[in-house]
């Protein structure tokens, strides 16, 4: 795990970014979080540039296409399916030529597996989380295709040290049983909880050393189930976490997982002191030691910055790294 232990608290971004212009988002990238930058996601784009639609280039041996309910499987690929690989391609060749002489950790991003199936379609409707066989194949296909993203990117540029982080903003709603069925009139069934860790623990073992990290900013996220799947870090975001949360993270963290804290909300303006000071609260309350912390925290904002002005987005990178050294010297005092 040791692309994301450190000495001091690190910060980076969660992946969305405003804007069409990727080569221009990976220079920002390298420079406001160049402890752990990552290649942004632009849904600036287009459906092919969002989370989902963007996945969608990594899926091995599955052809998709888009309708207007979304990305659907198919028997094959569609225009906007093929447009979302190739522009992949060319990201790829973009961060190969703009990270020549970079050597560090950096953080690549998809959409999770249970996230892909509550929001995917199968060829005849429905969303893929309705079918058990489906959700398999969608999850083994997300492994393949994560897994031979890193591989070629470490033959590319073997001095990065990855991260993979899949966002599952609806893995809470898949667990309770909350997800909508096409018609909206009825919720897919929960999903079993061995079913759910074992897509993680698939990923796990297929990404082999480079760690598996979870992001997500909705309610709920079990974070022991995926703890004990294998996952090594959760990036969540503060608004969201209870006190009985907190308890568990403390055990986790104890126990090794690294905790991404979206703690800057993306609503307003927030000076670095400010972020800092909302983090410390917390993680004091948890009484653990500090070198501990220190090693295994990463501040980030609170979820994607496609939504603020290129500008502030670039502030709000600046704020979490500024807070970062912040909270550093103020858990070690």
């Amino acid at each position: 795990m040791t692309a994301l232990l450190a000495d001091h608290v690190l910060s980076t971004g969660i992946g969305s970014w405003p804007g069409t212009d990727m080569a221009d988002a990976i220079a920002i990238a390298f420079g406001e979080a160049p402890e752990l930058p990552y290649l942004p996601e632009l849904p600036g784009r287009g459906p092919h540039g969002q989370l989902v639609g963007r996945t969608t280039a990594l899926l091995a041996g599955l052809s998709v296409d888009l309708q207007p309910a979304g990305w659907r499987l198919t028997d094959g690929s569609s225009r906007e399916h093929r447009v979302a690989r190739s522009t992949l391609r060319s990201d790829l060749d973009l961060l190969e030529e703009l990270a020549q002489g970079y050597a560090g950790r950096f953080k690549l991003s998809a959409a999770g597996p249970w996230t892909l199936a509550a929001t995917m379609e199968r060829p005849r409707g429905d969303r893929v989380l309705a079918d058990s066989g489906a959700r398999r194949d969608l999850g083994q296909s997300l492994t393949q295709g994560l897994g031979d993203l890193t591989e070629e990117l470490q033959r590319r540029l073997p001095d990065l040290d990855l991260v993979v982080q899949v966002d599952e903003p609806l893995l809470p709603a898949v667990l309770a049983g909350s997800v909508p069925t096409a018609s909206g009139f009825s919720r897919h069934r929960v999903v079993d909880l061995p079913e759910a860790s074992g897509a993680y623990r698939q990923l796990v073992d297929r990404l082999g050393s480079v760690p598996l990290a979870v992001h997500c900013c909705a309610a709920g996220t079990p974070v022991a189930l995926l703890h004990q799947a294998g996952v090594r870090a959760l990036a969540l975001d503060l608004d969201q976490l209870t006190t009985g949360d907190w308890d568990v993270l403390g055990a986790a963290l104890e126990a090794g997982l690294v905790l991404g804290l979206g703690a800057l909300p993306t609503d307003r303006a927030w000076s670095a002191d400010q972020v800092a000071q909302r983090a410390l609260v917390p993680l004091r309350a948890l009484g653990l030691d500090p070198a501990l912390l220190t090693g295994r925290l990463v501040l980030t904002p609170a979820c994607g910055l496609a939504g603020q002005t290129a500008a502030a987005a670039v502030q709000s990178l600046r704020t979490v790294r500024q807070a970062a050294a912040i909270l550093t010297e103020q858990l070690t005092d």
